[in-house]
Formats: structure tokens, sequence, C-alpha cells
């Protein structure tokens, strides 16, 4: 069996979500966003991401972890932004040695409903089937569970 975490990086709301995987079986286990301070300083913000995936991680002990690759903004301080969170999100994982592997937004997409611009509503709709136990509060939440479906489903499981 493995269990994989999957993370939606964001400096405001970085969605996470724990699956478990043995065979052709996912099971949901839980899911959340962590939601830095917005008014704190940007090393504050990385540090509450950085704790809160340690914490996670010692909670429900992932043996995977997911994570989306950032898309270019047109806004270049806002890709950098982004970057930080995500950066914070992947070292919180590694020292925990845990394995991390990076998926597009498109893959995920299609990965999940065969479309590579899928809007948020059918991924929404495909999670409700494929893990029905999973109610997503907010897309963050919901963006991390597809992660870790599509790592779950990717071909060294199958």
């Amino acid at each position: 069996m493995k269990r994989i975490i999957g993370i939606d990086p964001g400096l405001l709301h970085t969605g996470w979500a724990i699956i478990d995987v043995a065979g052709s079986s996912r099971k949901y286990i839980a899911s959340g966003v962590i939601l830095p301070p917005t008014k704190a300083s940007l090393p504050e913000r990385l540090a509450f991401i950085f704790n809160g995936l340690v914490d996670i991680c010692d909670k429900f002990n992932p043996t995977e972890c997911g994570i989306e690759v950032i898309f270019v903004n047109k806004n270049a301080k806002t890709t950098l932004l982004l970057g930080h969170a995500r950066a914070a999100a992947i070292t919180a994982i590694a020292v925990k040695n845990i394995p991390v592997f990076e998926y597009e937004p498109n893959k995920v997409k299609k990965a999940l409903t065969s479309m590579g611009h899928a809007d948020k509503e059918q991924i929404y709709k495909m999670l409700s089937i494929l893990l029905p136990e999973a109610h997503p509060k907010t897309a963050d939440e919901s963006d991390a569970i597809a992660i870790a479906l599509t790592h779950a489903n990717t071909s060294r499981y199958m």
C-alpha cells in the first residue's frame, strides 16, 4: 500500500490531500487547506506552509507526494511568489524523505477527465465519482485531491 499526499501549492491557500492506494483501490483519508495569515510577511507565510505540511506528514505518514507544477502567469511577480510557496512545500516533504513527483495542471485534468482543459466543475464531478467519500470545500482542496489521484493512477501502480 502507498499513502500519497497531493499538494496544490499557493501563498494564500495551499491545498493538501491524503489518499491510500493498493492495486486499483483508492481510498480517501483526509484533505484540507493551509491558510497562512494574510498580514504575515513572506518568510512567515512560507514558514507557515512548511510547518503545516510537516505536521500533516507527521500525522498521516505519506510515502509519496504529487505536487502541481507552476504555470507561468502573465505577472512575473505572481509566478515568483507562487514558486516560493511551492519550494516551501517541496522542502517540507523532502525533509521527511518522501519522494516528490510533479504534475502539470493540464496533465492532472487529462488524467481525471480525459480533457486537458477541463474546468473546475468537471474535475469536482470526477472526484465525486472516483472518491465519493471526499467532499472538498475549496478549489485548492479539490485540486490537491486531483493531484493525489493523478499520481495514484500513473502506470507504476497498475
